[in-house]
Protein backbone atom coordinates (compact mmCIF):
# COMPACT_ATOMS: atom_id res chain seq x y z
CA UNK A 1 0.00 0.00 0.00
CA UNK A 2 0.85 3.73 -0.63
CA UNK A 3 1.97 5.88 1.77
CA UNK A 4 -0.60 7.46 3.66
CA UNK A 5 -1.97 10.91 3.12
CA UNK A 6 -2.21 12.86 6.51
CA UNK A 7 -5.38 14.71 6.97
CA UNK A 8 -5.07 17.63 9.34
CA UNK A 9 -6.93 20.90 11.18
CA UNK A 10 -4.72 24.28 10.70
CA UNK A 11 -4.18 24.65 14.28
CA UNK A 12 -2.11 21.21 14.31
CA UNK A 13 -0.40 22.00 10.71
CA UNK A 14 3.38 21.68 11.64
CA UNK A 15 2.76 18.46 13.99
CA UNK A 16 1.06 17.16 9.88
CA UNK A 17 3.45 18.36 7.97
CA UNK A 18 6.49 16.87 9.75
CA UNK A 19 4.20 13.42 10.03
CA UNK A 20 3.82 13.38 6.39
CA UNK A 21 7.32 13.86 5.90
CA UNK A 22 8.51 11.49 8.21
CA UNK A 23 5.78 9.40 6.27
CA UNK A 24 6.75 9.91 2.87
CA UNK A 25 3.05 11.04 1.47
CA UNK A 26 1.33 14.15 1.31
CA UNK A 27 -0.47 16.28 3.49
CA UNK A 28 -3.91 18.52 3.26
CA UNK A 29 -5.22 20.84 5.91
CA UNK A 30 -9.26 20.72 6.18
CA UNK A 31 -10.84 24.07 5.93
CA UNK A 32 -13.09 25.11 8.56
CA UNK A 33 -16.29 27.86 8.25
CA UNK A 34 -17.80 28.39 11.22
CA UNK A 35 -21.36 29.65 11.07
CA UNK A 36 -23.39 31.98 13.61
CA UNK A 37 -25.41 29.34 14.83
CA UNK A 38 -22.42 27.23 15.95
CA UNK A 39 -22.55 25.02 12.85
CA UNK A 40 -19.52 24.12 11.32
CA UNK A 41 -18.79 23.38 7.18
CA UNK A 42 -15.48 21.39 6.68
CA UNK A 43 -13.81 21.32 3.06
CA UNK A 44 -11.87 18.51 2.43
CA UNK A 45 -9.44 17.91 -0.54
CA UNK A 46 -12.16 16.59 -3.46
CA UNK A 47 -10.90 13.41 -3.81
CA UNK A 48 -8.49 11.15 -1.55
CA UNK A 49 -6.15 8.61 -1.76
CA UNK A 50 -7.55 4.89 -0.34
CA UNK A 51 -4.70 5.22 2.31
CA UNK A 52 -5.20 8.35 4.72
CA UNK A 53 -4.21 9.15 8.32
CA UNK A 54 -6.49 11.72 10.20
CA UNK A 55 -4.04 13.92 12.55
CA UNK A 56 -6.60 15.59 15.68
CA UNK A 57 -5.75 15.90 19.47
CA UNK A 58 -8.62 16.13 21.53
CA UNK A 59 -7.72 18.43 23.98
CA UNK A 60 -10.38 20.78 24.53
CA UNK A 61 -12.56 17.97 23.04
CA UNK A 62 -16.24 19.30 23.11
CA UNK A 63 -15.21 21.62 20.36
CA UNK A 64 -13.48 19.22 18.49
CA UNK A 65 -15.34 16.11 18.80
CA UNK A 66 -18.00 16.79 16.17
CA UNK A 67 -15.67 18.42 13.38
CA UNK A 68 -13.53 15.24 13.81
CA UNK A 69 -16.60 12.82 13.18
CA UNK A 70 -17.53 14.64 10.32
CA UNK A 71 -14.33 14.31 8.62
CA UNK A 72 -14.35 11.44 9.15
CA UNK A 73 -17.44 10.95 7.15
CA UNK A 74 -16.28 12.72 4.47
CA UNK A 75 -12.94 11.44 3.71
CA UNK A 76 -14.91 7.61 3.82
CA UNK A 77 -17.09 9.56 1.29
CA UNK A 78 -14.07 10.70 -0.79
CA UNK A 79 -11.76 8.01 -1.47
CA UNK A 80 -10.46 6.92 2.24
CA UNK A 81 -10.53 3.27 2.03
CA UNK A 82 -8.34 2.72 5.12
CA UNK A 83 -8.55 5.54 7.69
CA UNK A 84 -6.72 5.97 10.35
CA UNK A 85 -6.82 7.93 13.53
CA UNK A 86 -3.53 9.68 15.16
CA UNK A 87 -4.71 11.59 18.27
CA UNK A 88 -1.73 12.90 20.14
CA UNK A 89 -3.90 13.54 22.77
CA UNK A 90 -7.42 11.54 23.27
CA UNK A 91 -9.79 12.62 25.67
CA UNK A 92 -12.39 11.14 28.02
CA UNK A 93 -10.16 7.89 28.66
CA UNK A 94 -10.58 8.57 32.67
CA UNK A 95 -13.94 7.45 33.01
CA UNK A 96 -14.13 3.64 32.40
CA UNK A 97 -16.79 2.84 34.53
CA UNK A 98 -19.42 4.08 36.80
CA UNK A 99 -18.90 5.18 40.07
CA UNK A 100 -21.77 6.47 40.86
CA UNK A 101 -25.06 4.87 39.71
CA UNK A 102 -26.06 7.07 36.21
CA UNK A 103 -23.20 8.22 35.79
CA UNK A 104 -22.06 7.96 31.74
CA UNK A 105 -18.93 6.07 30.97
CA UNK A 106 -17.35 8.27 28.82
CA UNK A 107 -14.64 6.14 27.43
CA UNK A 108 -17.06 3.14 26.06
CA UNK A 109 -19.21 5.73 24.51
CA UNK A 110 -16.27 7.72 22.86
CA UNK A 111 -14.56 3.90 21.85
CA UNK A 112 -17.62 2.83 19.85
CA UNK A 113 -17.99 6.33 18.39
CA UNK A 114 -14.02 5.89 17.31
CA UNK A 115 -14.48 2.58 16.24
CA UNK A 116 -17.06 3.30 14.22
CA UNK A 117 -15.77 5.96 12.01
CA UNK A 118 -11.89 4.44 12.00
CA UNK A 119 -9.74 1.43 11.20
CA UNK A 120 -7.69 2.00 14.04
CA UNK A 121 -6.37 4.75 16.44
CA UNK A 122 -3.14 5.45 17.99
CA UNK A 123 -2.75 7.74 21.06
CA UNK A 124 0.27 8.24 23.48
CA UNK A 125 0.06 7.98 26.67
CA UNK A 126 -3.64 7.98 27.32
CA UNK A 127 -5.21 8.16 30.60
CA UNK A 128 -6.57 4.14 31.38
CA UNK A 129 -6.61 3.03 34.74
CA UNK A 130 -8.69 0.08 34.87
CA UNK A 131 -8.52 -1.01 31.11
CA UNK A 132 -4.89 -3.38 30.12
CA UNK A 133 -5.03 -2.25 26.14
CA UNK A 134 -6.40 0.47 24.01
CA UNK A 135 -7.80 -2.37 22.04
CA UNK A 136 -10.27 -3.23 24.92
CA UNK A 137 -11.83 0.94 24.39
CA UNK A 138 -12.59 0.06 20.70
CA UNK A 139 -14.69 -2.77 19.59
CA UNK A 140 -13.60 -4.71 16.85
CA UNK A 141 -10.82 -2.22 15.67
CA UNK A 142 -7.15 -1.69 16.79
CA UNK A 143 -5.89 0.21 18.93
CA UNK A 144 -2.06 1.40 20.10
CA UNK A 145 -1.12 3.35 22.55
CA UNK A 146 2.54 4.70 22.83
CA UNK A 147 4.31 6.44 25.33
CA UNK A 148 6.69 9.29 25.52
CA UNK A 149 7.88 8.65 28.82
CA UNK A 150 11.36 7.26 27.52
CA UNK A 151 11.82 10.23 25.20
CA UNK A 152 11.17 12.30 28.24
CA UNK A 153 13.57 10.48 30.08
CA UNK A 154 16.37 10.71 27.55
CA UNK A 155 15.66 14.20 27.64
CA UNK A 156 16.13 14.72 31.05
CA UNK A 157 19.33 12.17 31.74
CA UNK A 158 20.99 14.48 28.92
CA UNK A 159 20.34 18.06 30.99
CA UNK A 160 20.10 16.64 34.37
CA UNK A 161 22.38 13.92 35.11
CA UNK A 162 21.59 11.70 37.90
CA UNK A 163 18.17 13.40 38.40
CA UNK A 164 15.56 11.95 40.84
CA UNK A 165 12.53 10.96 38.83
CA UNK A 166 9.49 11.94 40.82
CA UNK A 167 5.68 10.60 40.04
CA UNK A 168 2.98 13.49 41.79
CA UNK A 169 0.68 10.47 41.96
CA UNK A 170 0.57 6.98 41.91
CA UNK A 171 -1.89 7.18 38.27
CA UNK A 172 2.02 8.66 36.92
CA UNK A 173 3.87 5.57 38.48
CA UNK A 174 4.12 4.00 35.28
CA UNK A 175 5.08 6.59 33.06
CA UNK A 176 8.07 7.79 35.82
CA UNK A 177 9.25 3.61 35.95
CA UNK A 178 9.53 3.49 31.97
CA UNK A 179 11.63 6.83 31.72
CA UNK A 180 13.90 5.89 35.03
CA UNK A 181 14.58 2.59 34.02
CA UNK A 182 15.49 3.19 29.92
CA UNK A 183 17.63 5.58 31.40
CA UNK A 184 19.01 4.03 34.39
CA UNK A 185 17.80 6.83 36.87
CA UNK A 186 16.31 6.74 40.70
CA UNK A 187 12.76 7.15 40.59
CA UNK A 188 9.96 7.48 43.67
CA UNK A 189 6.16 8.18 43.65
CA UNK A 190 3.82 10.85 45.66
CA UNK A 191 0.65 10.34 47.30
CA UNK A 192 -1.96 12.65 46.05
CA UNK A 193 -5.44 13.48 47.72
CA UNK A 194 -7.99 15.38 45.79
CA UNK A 195 -10.02 17.33 47.46
CA UNK A 196 -11.42 18.84 43.96
CA UNK A 197 -10.59 20.07 40.42
CA UNK A 198 -8.02 22.53 41.64
CA UNK A 199 -6.80 21.61 45.13
CA UNK A 200 -5.22 18.29 45.90
CA UNK A 201 -2.52 17.46 48.42
CA UNK A 202 0.87 15.62 47.44
CA UNK A 203 2.61 13.65 50.03
CA UNK A 204 6.03 13.03 49.23
CA UNK A 205 7.58 9.31 49.34
CA UNK A 206 10.25 8.50 52.33
CA UNK A 207 12.97 9.02 49.29
CA UNK A 208 15.42 11.02 50.22
CA UNK A 209 15.21 14.27 48.16
CA UNK A 210 17.95 16.65 50.05
CA UNK A 211 20.22 17.94 47.78
CA UNK A 212 19.25 15.89 44.74
CA UNK A 213 18.05 17.43 41.11
CA UNK A 214 13.96 16.50 41.23
CA UNK A 215 12.52 16.49 38.04
CA UNK A 216 8.44 15.94 37.96
CA UNK A 217 7.39 13.72 35.48
CA UNK A 218 3.46 12.95 34.38
CA UNK A 219 1.50 12.32 31.67
CA UNK A 220 -0.77 15.48 31.67
CA UNK A 221 -0.31 18.96 32.66
CA UNK A 222 -4.08 20.70 33.20
CA UNK A 223 -4.22 22.86 36.15
CA UNK A 224 -0.62 22.49 37.33
CA UNK A 225 -1.78 21.68 40.97
CA UNK A 226 -0.49 18.42 41.38
CA UNK A 227 2.70 19.29 40.03
CA UNK A 228 2.81 22.83 42.24
CA UNK A 229 2.20 20.89 45.39
CA UNK A 230 4.73 18.66 44.76
CA UNK A 231 7.19 21.03 43.50
CA UNK A 232 6.61 22.85 46.75
CA UNK A 233 7.26 19.56 49.06
CA UNK A 234 9.89 18.70 47.25
CA UNK A 235 12.24 21.93 48.15
CA UNK A 236 10.75 22.38 51.76
CA UNK A 237 12.51 18.71 51.74
CA UNK A 238 15.96 20.49 50.80
CA UNK A 239 15.95 19.78 47.06
CA UNK A 240 18.50 21.47 44.93
CA UNK A 241 16.10 21.99 42.15
CA UNK A 242 12.47 21.11 40.82
CA UNK A 243 12.06 20.76 36.97
CA UNK A 244 9.06 18.95 35.00
CA UNK A 245 8.68 16.62 31.86
CA UNK A 246 5.22 16.29 30.87
CA UNK A 247 3.78 14.49 27.56
CA UNK A 248 0.60 16.63 27.28
CA UNK A 249 1.26 20.40 28.27
CA UNK A 250 -2.58 21.42 28.20
CA UNK A 251 -1.49 24.18 30.84
CA UNK A 252 -4.86 25.31 31.41
CA UNK A 253 -5.81 29.17 32.56
CA UNK A 254 -2.82 30.02 34.81
CA UNK A 255 -1.40 26.54 35.19
CA UNK A 256 1.99 27.18 33.68
CA UNK A 257 1.99 30.28 36.41
CA UNK A 258 1.45 28.08 39.29
CA UNK A 259 4.04 25.91 38.76
CA UNK A 260 6.81 28.52 37.77
CA UNK A 261 5.63 29.85 41.16
CA UNK A 262 5.88 26.86 43.01
CA UNK A 263 9.53 27.29 42.25
CA UNK A 264 9.88 24.63 39.45
CA UNK A 265 13.15 25.55 36.84
CA UNK A 266 12.13 24.36 33.56
CA UNK A 267 8.89 22.61 32.14
CA UNK A 268 9.31 20.03 29.18
CA UNK A 269 6.96 18.40 27.02
CA UNK A 270 6.12 16.69 24.03
CA UNK A 271 4.98 18.14 21.16
CA UNK A 272 1.49 15.78 21.76
CA UNK A 273 0.13 19.13 22.22
CA UNK A 274 1.31 22.28 20.91
CA UNK A 275 3.03 24.62 23.90
CA UNK A 276 6.04 26.39 24.19
CA UNK A 277 7.23 24.10 26.81
CA UNK A 278 8.07 21.39 23.75
CA UNK A 279 11.15 20.23 23.39
CA UNK A 280 10.61 16.29 21.97
CA UNK A 281 9.13 14.90 19.34
CA UNK A 282 6.63 11.84 19.22
CA UNK A 283 6.54 11.94 15.01
CA UNK A 284 9.11 9.27 15.13
CA UNK A 285 6.65 7.18 17.41
CA UNK A 286 3.71 7.85 15.41
CA UNK A 287 5.31 7.46 11.91
CA UNK A 288 6.43 3.80 13.40
CA UNK A 289 3.13 3.03 14.63
CA UNK A 290 1.20 3.62 11.37
CA UNK A 291 3.95 1.87 9.19
CA UNK A 292 3.28 -1.14 11.57
CA UNK A 293 -0.09 -0.75 10.45
CA UNK A 294 0.57 -1.81 6.67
Amino acid sequence: MSAPHVLAFDDEAPLATALAAALGGGVDTIARHRFPDGETRLRLPAALPANVVLLRGLQDPNAKLTELLLAAGGARELGAQRLVLVSPYLAYMRQDMAFTPGEVVSQRVLGGLLAGAFDAVITVDPHLHRVRTLDEVLPGRRGIALSAAPLLGAWVAARVPGALLLAPDEEAGQWVRAAARAQGLDFAVCHKSRHGDRDVDVALPTTEVRGRAVVLLDDVASTGRTLAAAARGALAQGAASVDVAVTHALFIGDALATVKAAGVRQVWSSDCVAHASNAVSVVPLLAGAIDALA
